[in-house]
């Protein structure tokens, strides 16, 4: 009986603690926001590669610069809920993609690889 009450208050405490943590952000969400996803595909003869970027936020975005490492693309204003699938300049190294705008947005991420699986082309 005094294991199930325990395990039923720490149960409680820890909704009670992601609701507190996690509840502001889902009731109102940021304003400013992006989601980016940089992504290559390397086959024998080829690479393919492109740069996802969506504006999450509330607000939008202006000036935003996607930088693909020597080359850069501009984007004058990123509205709420906009995505846009960008494709890299060619003979760009494909390490990573830096995104930055004027309201302060500042994220840098590597492309992610797909995973390989046998019978799959470019495994």
């Amino acid at each position: 009986m005094k294991i199930g009450l325990i395990a039923a208050g720490a149960a409680g405490v820890a909704v009670v603690s992601v609701i507190m943590i996690y509840g502001p952000h889902l009731i109102s969400p940021p304003e400013y926001e992006i989601f980016l996803d940089p992504f290559k595909d390397p086959q024998d003869l080829f690479t393919t590669a492109r740069v996802t970027l969506q504006n999450t936020g509330i607000a939008p975005l202006t000036n935003v610069i996607i930088d693909y490492g020597g080359y850069t693309d501009k984007i004058q204003v990123l509205k709420p809920g906009q995505k846009l699938i960008l494709s890299p300049p060619t003979g760009n190294k494909l390490e990573r993609v830096t995104v930055t705008s004027d309201e302060g947005i500042h994220m840098t991420m590597p492309y992610r690889l797909p995973i390989k699986m046998p019978g799959m082309m470019g495994s």
